[in-house]
């Protein structure tokens, strides 16, 4: 391997090379057509040729990183005695970044005793993060089991593998972690149990002042974080038996046990008192650390880790948001309904919603096509971005929620972090400023305010987890909500000083982003439209739902494929389940929009306007139609055999051949005689 631009590369001659002897198979680490196929084609597993082999002396040089793991495998194998690792290597290529936290710990950290207030200067600084995101990049491995499996082929940890592939990027990233792999393994198990103060020279730091120095610290907080949650004297128990030998403390990813000297200070234990554990427990950083711990991703993402500062768009339309929910009331069957909200971020108006008793991709695709329907209806242009969840909609991340494809931009929010998400802030407005003053019944029991708590009546029976609640029929919760929406949507806009007097739905209406572009209805009603397959009748029409749609012309049917009528009909039906027009596609592309031209009345003395009207149109269709036969008319041949047209040529005068005057329809008619066989015969032999 060698370095080309800065990029780890591999030779197509040492990938494709067959080094078995004769009669053995082959030991390539791929065949030429396998090179060629991964090189040109598209994907995850492309292999980027950074030098392509073109040129004097000049070779294919391809990136390390881009192979595809089952052939890094395959070079492990065929050089088993080099001591090189390149699943390692590639990961850690892979996993490499500045680790921002270091950089700051250390251009912050101050050394103590004789020392205090003295910084670490500047180029150590640079040396120990690059060293502290080397070492990122080996736990970061160790957490992934599955591939710390593949790289030691289930083996166990190979130190001799691991700081060789450490060490080979010395160069690349300039760390200057020891390549000896005792020393880098020591170095490892320091960093994880002291985090960047395992990296500072400790021939420069004094901790002597200090009674918990950073391994005591590290210690307490990893018996603090257990899963039992201990109290503070808990903690100063746990830890005066580890130190006593009573108990044995160990790392339960690496399997090391601790050893209660590492922790004394002069060659005698550290006993602490309450306080200073309360102390250290409480520290802001620590506090965070155990927090992290102790509760879930929801909950410390909600009250603990910080958050983004917004503001919403000027314009309505620019984006949209979109959410699920229960409905706060239990249907019949004891389940609530399941209702899905599109909002227009900048108004907060509902401009889409659907129901449903499960919650499934058609609750998603009902309330696009809801929405769609609203815009359509009222004339508007496509919203600018669109604003999902994976849950339900990651399925259609390569088609509808394709940026691009229907919405310019497309925003995927993270899971489990409701707060992100603009739809779940209006679903709260709109349950608390609507929901609750029509209904009773609306609130959670865990909420601090107790208008907000519905009354819950628990029934003392055999499984003791039931409780008393009025039910609904389904309909109903589905027309109340309908009701509370169209309330919700003609209320006050909230910001007054921006949109006096304004509702939401004025708003929206009046504040509608300039910019936006059309509906395409022939692309989108292709990703969220019905689909049949019909066929194309006597070139004119296709029939959907018993209905006949006719093409917007004739000559429509040369996009067809040959000797093919069978197409795809795309088509929206409107609330009422009528329909106004489908789109037909065929092989996937697109061909034409194809409407509904009616049907009028045979009878003069019944016929209306519109029965004028309609007849007019087919009348019209049938125009285009002859028009096309006629201008495409075929023009007549004769076959004449070789022999003949010698024969004619010497007998019959050349004016006699020359074409007639098109411009008089009789000389055409004359013409056509010379076309005819039988007639040339007769004026060949009349000549003789």
């Amino acid at each position: 391997m060698e370095y080309y631009k800065d990029i780890l590369c591999i030779s197509h001659e040492d990938l494709t090379r067959n080094d078995a002897k004769d009669g053995e198979p082959s030991d390539a680490i791929m065949s030429e057509s396998n090179y060629k196929k991964l090189t040109s084609g598209e994907g995850r597993e492309r292999m980027n040729v950074v030098r392509p082999g073109k040129g004097f002396g000049n070779y294919a040089l391809v990136e390390l990183a881009s192979i595809p793991e089952r052939f890094m495998v395959k070079i492990n194998r065929k050089y088993p005695n080099k001591g090189v690792n390149l699943i390692l290597r590639k990961w850690f290529d892979e996993h490499y970044y500045p680790d921002d936290a270091a950089r700051s710990w250390f251009s912050t950290f101050r050394y103590e005793d004789g020392k205090r207030g003295k910084e670490i200067p500047p180029e150590k600084q640079v040396e120990w993060t690059v060293n502290a995101s080397v070492l990122n990049a080996v736990i970061a491995l160790f957490n992934d089991k599955k591939m710390m499996c593949r790289a030691m082929q289930g083996r166990r940890v190979n130190w001799d593998e691991m700081a060789e592939a450490v060490d080979f990027y010395r160069e690349k990233y300039g760390h200057t972690l020891l390549s000896s792999p005792a020393r880098f393994k020591e170095k490892v198990n320091a960093y994880k149990a002291e985090g960047y103060a395992a990296l500072v020279d400790k021939r420069q730091v004094n901790q002597s002042a200090r009674k918990v120095n950073v391994r005591i610290e590290r210690l307490l907080l990893s018996i603090a974080a257990l899963p039992t949650n201990p109290f503070n004297n808990t903690v100063n128990e746990l830890y005066s038996q580890f130190i006593e030998g009573v108990i044995d403390i160990c790392d339960p990813i690496t399997g090391e046990l601790f050893q209660p000297e590492d922790f004394y200070k002069k060659g005698k234990p550290v006993y602490l008192s309450d306080s200073t554990i309360w102390n250290y427990m409480n520290k802001t950083k620590n506090k965070i650390l155990l927090e992290k711990m102790r509760m879930s991703w929801t909950d410390f993402n909600h009250k603990v880790r910080p958050h983004h500062d917004r503001h919403n768009g000027e314009f309505s339309f620019s984006k949209i948001s979109l959410d699920d929910r229960d409905l706060p009331r239990k249907a019949t069957n004891g389940v609530r309904p399941k209702a899905y909200y599109a909002y227009d971020v900048t108004s907060g108006c509902v401009i889409g919603y659907a129901y449903n008793r499960l919650k499934n991709t058609t609750l998603f695709m009902d309330c696009i096509r809801n929405m769609f329907r609203t815009i359509e209806r009222n004339g508007w242009n496509v919203p600018a971005q669109v604003e999902v969840e994976n849950h339900l909609v990651n399925q259609f991340a390569d088609g509808l929620m394709r940026a691009g494809a229907v919405f310019p931009f497309v925003r995927w929010c993270n899971p489990t972090n409701s707060q992100e998400k603009r739809a779940e802030h209006f679903n709260r407005a709109k349950k608390y400023s609507v929901e609750k003053k029509n209904h009773a019944g609306i609130g959670r029991w865990y909420l601090k305010l107790s208008v907000n708590r519905p009354i819950e009546e628990k029934i003392f029976d055999e499984e003791n987890n039931n409780y008393r609640e009025k039910l609904y029929d389904y309909d109903e919760l589905v027309a109340d909500d309908i009701a509370d929406i169209n309330e919700y949507n003609n209320m006050l806009h909230p910001n007054q000083a921006l949109y006096p007097g304004m509702t939401r739905w004025q708003v929206l209406c009046e504040k509608m982003n300039p910019d936006l572009m059309p509906i395409n209805k022939a692309l989108l009603y292709r990703y969220i439209g019905e689909c049949t397959e019909t066929s194309i009748h006597r070139n004119q029409y296709c029939q959907v739902q018993g209905t006949k749609f006719w093409l917007s012309s004739p000559e429509m049917i040369d996009a067809l494929q040959p000797n093919d009528y069978k197409v795809k009909a795309y088509y929206l039906p409107e609330e009422d389940g009528s329909i106004q027009e489908v789109y037909i596609y065929q092989n996937d592309c697109y061909i034409d929009t194809c409407k509904d031209m009616g049907t009028y009345n045979e009878a003069a003395c019944e016929q209306t306007d519109e029965d004028r009207e309609i007849f007019t149109n087919q009348s019209k269709f049938m125009s285009q139609f002859d028009k096309m036969v006629k201008d495409g008319k075929i023009q007549k041949v004769v076959i004449i055999p070789k022999e003949e047209k010698a024969a004619i040529a010497a007998t019959v005068p050349k004016e006699v051949l020359l074409p007639p005057d098109k411009e008089s329809e009789k000389e055409e008619e004359d013409y056509s005689r010379y076309m005819n066989t039988e007639y040339v015969r007769s004026m060949a032999r009349a000549a003789f």
